[in-house]
């Protein structure tokens, strides 16, 4: 019977929460403004280079002077160039609309600026002036050069191949870190996203008023555990909604995007931080469920809880600001503060292990901490709920609460039917039929 509940539970929550609109419509957000920023980037880009290539390549009659000697006069013609004598001159000309614009070429132009005047053509137009200035230039230099090779050179048409070694053998570079991270993204999309509706799973139930009907029928701990479980099934969902865009943004807009082209067959899927990461992700995301569920049983309405989520979110957020500090400098005391204490620890130890700088025997103790704590405390919240689900109208005294003994029933003081809150009241609600309390499941 209790593995036949734990099971409804599971399935109950898991389709009511994928049933609801507003789940679909906070989880399709992100990879919705994903793929519109996608769009803006890419149109942005392909204009910006446009924009580039049109201004460089602009051809329109203008004089220059050369005190430098570097411009080539035949290349100066054919971006429609004439020199004249003195600057004074080409401002002159200008100003007068005799030509569009007059470059004035300093002695030393990698020190000195070079000086560009033209005829207004707008803000973005103007532009147009500098970019023609400065290829005339190059073009020049790469002409004097005649050489393919020194001119790749110059611009930095080069590649290079860094191999690394670490005892003795070589050591993979990012196609290690990478596989790891994927647990870093997964646990802060969840709780981020997710968070919320681990904090009103039990609360909405209190407020509807039929915890007592369910309780009549469900033992409190599968009732919590199955709505942590549904909740972990749910996270894994939303995980794949929010992986999509990116999937399609590699494949098919990489170069748009400005991705690195990674060969995804040279990822380095190691044993030991793979297993210690989903280890750590599930640890951390069972305490986080945990304790919100905890919260929820303890306040009366969603309003008085919400302020508990923004502590959540500024648990998660601190180590993601600490990072630099994690990946530069391990050993620094606050990256290991932050490593140990229970709510900052998921996200540091996941760095800390993305970029090889957490030894097996501090994740095996952060580890331990963490599925010790989330049991310690989801023990907690099964009994903090069974003494606060019928608290409609204020919260649940945590101190109240310990201090109480359990019943005979199990259910402790409030219970006199395997953890039926409400006493005599909810004793004789157990003898209507059980098919009351399922129906509402």
């Amino acid at each position: 019977m209790a593995r036949h509940n734990l099971s409804t539970v599971i399935g109950f929550e898991f389709t009511r929460t994928i049933k609801k609109r507003s789940f679909w419509a906070v989880t399709l957000i992100l990879p919705i403004l994903v793929f519109g920023l996608g769009a803006l980037v890419i149109s942005a880009n392909v204009s910006s280079a446009n924009t580039a290539d049109q201004q460089k390549n602009a051809r329109f009659d203008f004089l220059y002077t050369d005190a430098s000697g570097l411009v080539d006069p035949a290349v100066a013609h054919s971006y429609g160039g004439k020199e004249v004598a003195s600057s004074a001159e080409g401002v002159e000309e200008v100003q007068i609309g005799g030509t569009p614009a007059f470059f004035d070429y300093p002695a030393d132009p990698s020190k000195q600026t070079i000086r560009v005047y033209g005829a207004d053509a707008g803000v973005f137009q103007n532009s147009k002036y500098s970019a023609v200035a400065q290829s005339l230039l190059a073009a020049s230099v790469e002409e004097k050069l005649n050489s393919p090779v020194d001119v790749a050179i110059l611009r930095g048409e080069t590649n290079t191949a860094t191999t690394t070694f670490k005892d003795g053998a070589v050591a993979p570079g990012f196609e290690a870190i990478l596989p790891a991270l994927i647990f870093l993204a997964a646990f802060f999309i969840v709780i981020v996203f997710l968070g919320n509706q681990m904090l009103n799973s039990t609360l909405e139930e209190k407020e509807n008023r039929v915890t007592e009907m369910i309780l009549t029928t469900i033992n409190p701990t599968n009732l919590l555990v199955g709505k942590v479980v549904s909740l972990f099934a749910v996270g894994i969902i939303q995980i794949a909604v929010f992986a999509l865009p990116v999937v399609v943004g590699y494949l098919f807009f990489r170069d748009q995007l400005a991705i690195p082209n990674l060969d995804l067959s040279t990822l380095v899927f190691d044993p030991q931080k793979m297993i210690v990461g989903a280890l750590i992700t599930i640890g951390g995301f069972a305490l986080f469920t945990g304790t919100l569920v905890a919260v929820g049983a303890v306040m009366p309405t969603a309003k008085d809880a919400a302020p508990f989520f923004s502590v959540v979110v500024f648990a998660v957020v601190i180590p993601i600001y600490a990072s630099s500090y994690a990946i530069s400098t391990p050993n620094a005391p606050i990256v290991q503060i932050l490593a140990y204490f229970p709510y900052t620890a998921p996200i540091t130890a996941l760095i800390l292990n993305a970029f090889g700088s957490l030894p097996l025997w501090q994740a095996i103790i952060i580890i331990v901490e963490l599925f010790a704590l989330s049991f310690v405390v989801l023990r907690l919240a099964v009994r903090l709920f069974r003494y606060g689900s019928i608290e409609y109208s204020s919260k649940v005294r945590i101190r109240d609460v310990l201090g109480r003994r359990s019943g005979p029933g199990g259910g402790g003081g409030r219970s006199g039917d395997g953890g039926a809150a409400g006493g005599s009241g909810a004793g004789a609600r157990a003898a209507e039929p059980a098919s009351t309390g399922t129906a509402v499941r």
